[in-house]
């Protein structure tokens, strides 16, 4: 399983991830508000303001203080790690 690291020592497992996304959009808010709702959603910001939006295959949403092209660079590092 590849671990990755999405801000504060927080790990998400790569293999589970959909999407990332920007926060900034209606579409993504109001998901991200039904998440909340219905439980679905693991803030992992911190008390920081949100910059990206994690989708995982299980439905679950994780928001991280970590813009989403940082993360999108850490797990393309642990794939090539893994070659």
């Amino acid at each position: 399983m590849k671990l990755i690291n999405i801000g504060f020592g927080n790990l998400a497992s790569a293999d589970r991830i959909v999407a990332v996304v920007s926060p900034d959009s209606a579409p993504i808010k109001r998901m991200v508000q039904d998440a909340r709702d219905k439980g679905r959603l693991i803030d992992a910001c911190y008390g920081r303001k949100s910059r990206s939006v994690i989708f995982t295959d299980c439905g679950q949403i994780i928001l991280s203080a970590i813009v989403a092209e940082t993360i999108n660079s850490r797990i393309e590092e642990e794939n090539n790690s893994e070659r």
